[in-house]
């Protein structure tokens, strides 16, 4: 597993231009004019221009070094091939993107223009995320999705014509009318497409997506009565489990499973906690502190580092977490970065636990504690002990890791080692969410 490291960084640029809205979506997108998409980019160019002013304004480090790039919405293909050609031009020029930097965008199968394969093999893409969701036709258009299976098919060889052969397909278990019988037919299809990674969502229900309003209120729009319950959803994503693994796509993280050595390169950023920059709409960065050597002072600074932490840097050191608006207008106005924290190092060392057991790899419990000391660890291995015994956990004496009832339960175990509610320090790992989804 090539691993994005070192004094590099990974850039997310988020495009929220969407064809149609998904019923199940949560994420910070829409239909908009499509006279905003070049508005949208000079923008986004001015943000990649600023970002290492703002940076050393803010006493973080920016590797200027980018070894991952990442385009998600949205859905980045709407975009006029001359607008992606500017956009990573930019990137270039702002940045030292290198020659082998995986570099991936999102698409949706039935919206790439004729020259869009093409265009994005010009531009230094090496990876697409197709949202396909499901291979059913009814259920992906019940979801608001504007292909069919066929169409699938020939998007994927497209791709590979232009030269793009590292493809991730998307899938959902949970949608409006899926049956197990047809979430098989779903699983069989992305083992028969050849790809080389999968990624396999349980429906997230809540008040951010049409579909899950309708669910929670117990209401029939947008077929909410015909969602799966929650143990037919966990029997679904068993078995993708299975069905995929015999295919050889390995399970690596609770939702992504890929032939060794094509991991998503750009998201094991965010499960390692290597830094990246979020350029547009709703992005998040993660950044750590410049070295003191660069004269910064954080005595002067005591509203942006919590008073835990003081003016002296805790031996895991500083890491700022940032998230831009979401408010489409506000971005186009010049508005950019709405929340910024520095996290404590109990914060930090609550994220090294929930964003590391979500990889199957998970956490080395020796690398923790020397980040951040015993008298962090000591309580969270009482937590790990207590969990193992039902069954959630697993330790070797040297890695701890979900079992699979504990990945099915992910969200209650990662809330065992949370001291404070998620949001309590500005900006946390749920604001990345929606850079996670289409690895």
């Amino acid at each position: 597993m090539k691993r994005a490291g070192g004094n590099t960084l990974g850039i997310y640029v988020s495009i929220p231009f969407c064809r149609s809205k998904c019923t199940y979506c949560n994420f910070a997108s829409g239909v908009y004019p499509a006279a905003d998409h070049e508005r949208y980019i000079a923008r986004l160019i001015d943000d990649a221009a600023g970002a290492a002013g703002w940076a050393a304004q803010m006493g973080a480090d920016l590797p200027r070094r980018v070894d991952t790039v990442y385009l998600g919405g949205g859905t980045p293909s709407l975009l006029a091939p001359d607008l992606l050609a500017k956009l990573f031009a930019a990137l270039r020029a702002y940045f030292e993107v290198d020659a082998d930097a995986e570099i991936t965008v999102e698409c949706a199968p039935g919206q790439l223009a004729d020259a869009m394969p093409e265009a994005l093999a010009a531009a230094g893409v090496n990876r697409v995320s197709l949202g396909v969701q499901s291979f059913v036709d009814s259920e992906a258009h019940a979801s608001g999705r504007l292909h069919d299976c066929a169409t699938v098919a020939n998007d994927l060889r497209r791709l590979r014509a232009a030269g793009i052969t590292n493809l991730n397909v998307d899938l959902i278990a949970g949608l409006a009318g899926q049956t197990h019988a047809s979430w098989k037919v779903s699983l069989e299809a992305v083992t028969e497409s050849d790809v080389p990674h999968a990624s396999v969502y349980m429906l997230e229900v809540d008040e951010d997506s049409r579909l899950g309003r309708e669910v929670l209120k117990g209401g029939s729009g947008y077929r909410a009565l015909e969602v799966p319950g929650d143990e037919a959803i966990a029997e679904m994503y068993e078995r993708a489990i299975q069905r995929l693994d015999r295919a050889g796509l390995r399970q690596y993280e609770i939702s992504n499973f890929a032939r060794p050595g094509m991991e998503s390169r750009h998201n094991l950023r965010y499960w390692l906690r290597r830094p990246y920059l979020g350029l547009g709409l709703d992005a998040s960065s993660m950044l750590r502190a410049a070295p003191v050597v660069t004269g910064h002072d954080f005595s002067r600074a005591e509203s942006l580092v919590p008073q835990s932490i003081g003016a002296s840097a805790p031996a895991c050191g500083f890491v700022l977490r940032a998230t831009s608006t979401d408010d489409l207008e506000q971005y186009l106005a010049g508005s950019s970065i709405a929340e910024t924290a520095w996290l404590s190092p109990e914060r930090q060392h609550e994220e090294a636990w929930f964003l590391g057991l979500r990889m199957n790899a998970g956490v080395d419990v020796a690398a923790v504690r020397l980040e951040f000391g015993e008298e962090l660890v000591e309580p969270a291995m009482a937590t790990v002990e207590r969990l193992a015994q039902d069954r959630l956990l697993t330790f070797d004496g040297q890695r701890v890791r979900l079992t699979g009832r504990g990945r099915l339960l992910s969200n209650e175990v990662f809330q065992e080692f949370l001291e404070t509610g998620i949001g309590d320090e500005g900006p946390g790992i749920s604001s990345v969410a929606s850079q996670l989804q289409g690895a």
